[in-house]
């Protein structure tokens, strides 16, 4: 029977790069492996031809020999003379997808398991009222997690014993066979990897050398914490495996709405209602702050929807780096009811200062245009 064309069996063209041929190559043999096809005989044969087309083509000088010649000009580069070798050097390239498919096969990052490894981190989420994030605080929280056994210091084992050779791997960890051309290498299901077996387990961790605790943990916030930032604990995340430094710990800060402040970074906007005779006149206010009620001085003829920055009263910097400011948006606030005195004293009023139209600006420095679009511009 004569052999199919070497491009044709890897479905390139004789112009593909080494790149292409390299793809084509792996997308055959992870369908036609024989541990995805157990006793398919076909997909065996087609896995053993796409290996000896890569094996010629994947070389420089053989798939030259081809080109001219065909398959005389490589004869002896069939099956029979399959060179594993030409594998060596492209690690991941070739078989990282194979890898993640078949864990272990063809003995690539198989090894011992079971050495020292980092526990995992956690993460801790903790809501705060608004007056808290400003001022900082300490607090108790209370973490599930799994920590080092006590009793036998992590190894599993109970007092007083050790763990044994795994007999099944002569403590190598993997167990080794011939699949093909290829030398496979599995994890070792009877020490996990490890090549180590325990025969007495540890009463309390019943030999997984880790217990689950609750364990308070003490957390300072710094003043000036925002929504959605984080503290990190170093060393009190999940206990580390075999010995293996513990994760982390995570504090997540979820910071509550406040009814009057809104936060901008360091700055907080607040709203102020003042009454019409205020505004125009000017007068003194009471703004809000974070210390409590202070006096402000509104100037004469202040708009309804200006912003004042009040410097220093802000939320203190999270780095320690002083404070932000107060914006104080001053609003005119029109009354609902009105006696009969304070509406014989408006239409007095309206009559003195009956409404203009908006002027155009007169040049780019003055800016006239309605209170509305001010509120809007501030307040959006």
């Amino acid at each position: 029977m004569s052999k199919r064309d070497y491009y044709e069996v890897l479905g390139v063209g004789r112009n593909a790069t080494d790149q292409e041929i390299k793809s084509a190559y792996r997308k055959l043999a992870l369908k036609y492996h024989p541990d995805r096809n157990p006793g398919n005989k076909d997909a065996e044969e087609k896995f053993k031809e796409a290996a000896e087309a890569y094996s010629v083509l994947a070389d420089a000088d053989k798939r030259a020999a081809y080109d001219r010649f065909g398959h005389a000009g490589v004869s002896g580069a069939g099956a029979a003379g399959f060179d594993p070798s030409i594998f060596q050097g492209f690690g991941d390239d070739i078989f990282g997808g194979l890898r993640d498919i078949f864990g272990d096969i063809f003995g690539m990052g198989a090894g011992r398991r079971g050495g020292p490894q980092r526990g995992a981190d956690l993460r801790y989420d903790l809501e705060i009222q608004f007056e808290e994030s400003a001022r900082g605080l300490e607090t108790t929280i209370q973490i599930p997690r799994q920590e080092t056994c006590e009793t036998c210091r992590g190894s599993g084992a109970a007092p007083g014993s050790g763990p044994s050779i795994c007999p099944h791997c002569a403590g190598r960890g993997q167990i080794r066979y011939q699949q093909g051309f290829f030398t496979v290498a599995q994890t070792c299901r009877q020490c996990g990897g490890s090549g180590r077996i325990i025969t007495r387990p540890c009463p309390d961790c019943r030999g997984a050398g880790q217990v689950a605790r609750e364990r308070k943990l003490s957390v300072r916030i710094p003043p000036g914490i925002a929504s959605g930032q984080r503290l990190r604990l170093y060393g009190e995340g999940e206990a580390g495996a075999a010995g293996g430094p513990p994760g982390d710990l995570y504090v997540v800060v979820h910071v509550q709405d406040h009814p009057v402040f809104r936060r901008e970074g360091d700055d907080l906007v607040c709203r102020v209602p003042v009454t019409f005779p205020i505004l125009a006149l000017g007068g003194t206010i009471e703004i809000p702050t974070l210390d409590g009620t202070e006096p402000f001085e509104v100037p004469a003829g202040t708009q309804s929807g200006h912003v004042f920055r009040v410097r220093g009263k802000g939320m203190p910097s999270v780095n320690g780096r002083g404070r932000g400011d107060l914006l104080v948006a001053v609003q005119v606030v029109t009354p609902k009811k009105l006696t009969r005195e304070q509406r014989t004293l408006l239409e007095q009023l309206a009559k003195a200062m009956p409404i203009e139209k908006v002027k155009a600006p007169k040049d780019d420095t003055e800016d006239e245009r309605s209170v509305f679009d001010r509120v809007k511009d501030i307040f959006s």
